[in-house]
């Protein structure tokens, strides 16, 4: 959930609906691509405890029960019965997408009153999901801005953080916790114990810099995974990354992953 802000939430919602549209009444591959994005995108803006998540999950997109075919009606399926079910197949698909073109337009208006943090329904406790909401904007909202000087050490960009911190009233620690990993000992930046979630710092200040980060990073994917479900990697770039998109998405790929570059 991490990855989304209303806006995004928004946006995709918009596409799901506009891809819906051009699905033909039957099962394809574009059909089973976008019944998995729009699952996957539920389950992590509204929760698998929603009404949109299992209502969606809940449909059959096929004619289920007991049929009669053929009849005055449908007179080539009294001799052809297979006509008879791919038109109750279809019938039952084109029922069950327009049920959730409901469902999305119903999702998409109260994400459109609410905030993404209060829309919630999962294993998590919306205070839960709130407070990483609110890290995460700490870091892509409030970091630039207190800082003043263009940093030379990671450490100050982890002591703004701090301030930040302290400042919203979150519940941390720092540098408290260690985890042994193939041989080398990982201690991360912050680690939130209520929401499973750890927190990197890392200062971008040279051009060779952004090659360590990388590594550095899916060193600590390995290590912190093996304690905790969410990582949350801030990298403060004072001028070398080009292209934030390309940096952040490959790690993201992977399930509880956030990743935010900050620029100076």
């Amino acid at each position: 959930m991490g990855k989304w802000t209303k806006e995004s939430a928004l946006r995709e919602l918009k596409y799901l609906l506009a891809e819906a549209s051009k699905l033909q009444a039957g099962f394809s591959e574009q059909h089973t691509q976008w019944v998995i994005r729009t699952l996957e995108f539920l389950e992590e803006i509204f929760g698998r405890n929603s009404r949109y998540y299992l209502s969606f999950a809940s449909l059959k997109w096929q004619h289920t029960g007991l049929a009669i075919v053929g009849g005055p009606l449908f007179p080539e399926e009294s001799w052809n019965p297979q006509v008879g079910f791919r038109r109750l197949n279809q019938e039952a698909f084109q029922q069950d997408l327009e049920i959730a073109l409901g469902l999305l337009n119903a999702a998409h208006k109260r994400l459109e009153r609410f905030e993404i943090d209060s829309v919630y329904e999962g294993k998590d406790t919306p205070p839960e999901s709130s407070a990483l909401i609110r890290i995460i904007n700490l870091a892509e909202l409030g970091l630039r801005k207190v800082m003043r000087n263009k940093p030379v050490r990671e450490k100050e960009v982890q002591d703004a953080f701090e301030n930040l911190l302290i400042g919203a009233g979150i519940d941390y620690s720092k540098e408290k916790d260690s985890i042994e990993y193939s041989s080398k000992t990982y201690i991360p930046d912050f680690n939130f114990p209520k929401i499973d979630l750890i927190l990197e710092i890392k200062l971008c200040h040279t051009k060779a810099r952004e090659k360590e980060i990388i590594a550095e990073i899916n060193d600590d994917i390995l290590a912190y995974r093996t304690k905790y479900g969410n990582l949350f990697f801030v990298i403060y770039d004072t001028g070398f990354i080009r292209d934030i998109d390309r940096f952040s998405t490959e790690f993201e790929k992977q399930n509880s992953v956030i990743v935010r570059v900050v620029k100076h």
